[in-house]
């Protein structure tokens, strides 16, 4: 009877605990009915209408990455829209989304390697296979299921997925505060894991700044946006350190930057908002903003010898350094700054603008587009026309000195479209050319900073800058090219 005993108690803690093993782990939703309404109905109706107000087509290549926010659905869920939309023509079987900690401080990153998630809008199966395969790749990689205890930044990307696809995998993973080097190893192993498949998705989830004025975050976000768009990952990371730039999520996005890098992807920045949007406030306000990476086109290819190469914070600063130590030697002595320079990116022939403001307006603008000499010396040059050549002001006076801020636009060279729905606001800038004197040029940022439409954008530079009938864009003998620019400026750096 004490043999049989044991026997049953042996065999009740087997069949116990392999019911336990064998039952699948369901992470329950953190900030369900919080961030975003717990509601099935009123949270699928929610996402249905960002999707609407989203004015993005989907996407007619393929996307291999996104950068979607992560706050409350009715500050960030808008701007989050684009991103999916654009994506929403892409077959995905695996979804890996990358978020940050807010809460559980650790060095490496963790990855969820099996079971299920939930939401209001139903369970979404974890690819265990893809998760284990990643975790193989580097020690640095592991499930620490306390990494995902509270966390929201993950979370609240997976109804925006169920909405999105169907039939899909998700590897969640959150990232601590790892060095470069380990966010240089995750790129890799998940390009490694990845391999040709063309089935999987990468979400990116951070907000940007946080609490400043609409301006000064305006201002903030724009850098981090440019290094995005350069895909400058060391710079990225330099700035986030130095606190210049604020991305709550600055280490899952230098992993992207990287990750885009090993793929060989190009970016498109989406949208920019922030939380006043919502709110109306804009005294303290959270930035977001959405971008979609995928493969290089052949046209692409084609234009990448006439992309600038991106500059580094340390070659940005000594321009502007050039450009202000010019102005005021110009201005006081009326001769101009003998400046020697010996780095081989600042010697490259390349455009620049330099721009002035004085108390939030502009104090003249003045150019070269294709750029003569070296670079350091068309920046030195154009800060001297800025100041005192500019048509629309007087020159620059010793008093004002002291007033002025600087920018540089280093310009890509520009080439020719025969579309303007080519054009993507924010990101290129444009000339209208009809005959040899009906000229003119807007910077990229004039669109952001105005706020305008494509079509506005358009018009206002036929009338305003080319002396041309506001919709002579729209006429076949109207040359239109495009560029794209590097801006940066003393406030960012």
């Amino acid at each position: 009877m004490k043999n049989l005993r044991i026997f049953y108690t042996f065999f009740l803690f087997l069949f116990v605990s392999t019911m336990a093993y064998s039952q699948v782990p369901i992470k329950k939703p953190n900030v369900s009915g919080g961030f975003y309404p717990g509601n099935p109905k009123e949270l699928s109706d929610q996402i249905d209408s960002f999707f609407k107000k989203a004015s993005v087509v989907p996407s007619e290549s393929r996307v291999e990455m996104i950068i979607a926010p992560h706050a409350g659905y009715v500050y960030s869920g808008p701007v989050a829209a684009y991103g999916y939309k654009a994506a929403s023509q892409s077959s995905c079987k695996t979804i890996v989304v990358i978020a940050p900690t807010h809460y559980f401080n650790f060095p490496g990153a963790s990855v969820w390697s099996q079971g299920k998630f939930e939401t209001p809008l139903g369970l979404v199966d974890v690819d265990g296979d893809f998760a284990q395969k990643l975790i193989a790749k580097d020690k640095e990689l592991a499930f620490m299921p306390q990494a995902f205890e509270k966390e929201h930044s993950l979370e609240v990307q997976i109804p925006f997925l169920q909405k999105t696809f169907k039939d899909f995998k998700i590897v969640p993973i959150i990232m601590g505060a790892p060095s470069f080097e380990v966010c240089q190893n995750l790129a890799k192993a998940l390009a490694d894991v990845v391999g040709d498949r063309k089935d999987v998705l990468i979400v990116i989830s951070t907000d940007m700044s946080h609490y400043h004025s609409a301006q000064i975050a305006k201002s903030m976000d724009q850098q981090a946006i440019s290094f995005v768009r350069d895909l400058n990952a060391a710079d990225l990371w330099k700035s986030c350190q130095d606190q210049t730039v604020e991305l709550c999520g600055f280490v899952p996005v230098t992993t992207a930057l990287l990750y885009a890098k090993e793929k060989g992807l190009s970016v498109k920045i989406l949208d920019y908002g922030d939380s006043g949007d919502a709110t109306g406030d804009k005294q303290a306000v959270v930035g977001y903003f959405s971008a979609v990476f995928s493969e290089k086109s052949k046209g692409q290819d084609k234009k990448k010898d006439d992309q600038t190469l991106p500059l580094t914070v340390a070659q940005k600063k000594r321009l502007l350094e050039i450009a202000r130590q010019t102005i005021v030697q110009y201005v006081q002595t009326g001769k101009t700054l003998d400046v020697q320079e010996t780095d081989p990116r600042l010697l490259k022939e390349e455009g620049a603008f330099v721009t002035l403001q004085k108390q939030g307006r502009l104090r003249g603008c003045i150019g070269n587009i294709l750029g003569s000499g070296p670079l350091f010396l068309t920046v030195r040059n154009m800060a001297i026309a800025s100041a005192t050549q500019d048509p629309r002001f007087p020159p620059v006076t010793k008093e004002e000195l002291g007033q002025l801020e600087l920018e540089i636009s280093v310009l890509s060279k520009p080439w020719r479209i025969s579309d303007p729905k080519e054009i993507e606001l924010g990101v290129h800038g444009v000339i209208i050319s009809r005959g040899p004197f009906n000229k003119g040029l807007f910077l990229p940022q004039v669109a952001t900073e105005q706020g305008w439409t494509l079509e506005q954008f358009l018009s206002y530079l036929c009338s305003e800058k080319a002396g041309l009938p506001p919709d002579a864009w729209k006429d076949p003998s109207t040359m239109i090219e495009i560029f794209t620019a590097q801006v940066f400026s003393e406030k960012n750096l």
